[in-house]
């Protein structure tokens, strides 16, 4: 009985051996691994939306800092009077 028991006990510590070294461990880091591909990306992302905010905003600032130009017609419109025509007489 005892030569049974001795082998059920090598069966199960040889079953969870593999269990842990092949399934758990392996699961384990493939997860670890994927957290850390998901917080990189992530990262890279938040740095790329700073950027481009970054960006627009540098824009916004440009676009107030330059006055509006005056538009062209009301640059021409002068009123000096009525114009005559000058013609040399001979």
């Amino acid at each position: 009985m005892s030569l049974l028991k001795l082998i059920f006990y090598i069966l199960a510590g040889w079953f969870l051996y593999k269990l842990i070294f092949q399934f758990i461990i392996p699961v384990y880091r493939g997860t670890k691994q994927v957290r850390r591909q998901m917080q990189d990306m992530q990262d890279a992302m938040r740095q790329q939306y700073e950027q481009q905010r970054q960006q627009q905003q540098q824009q916004q600032t440009a676009q107030q800092q330059v006055p509006p130009r005056p538009p062209q017609e009301a640059v021409r419109k002068r009123d000096d009077g009525d114009y005559i025509d000058f013609e040399e007489i001979k």
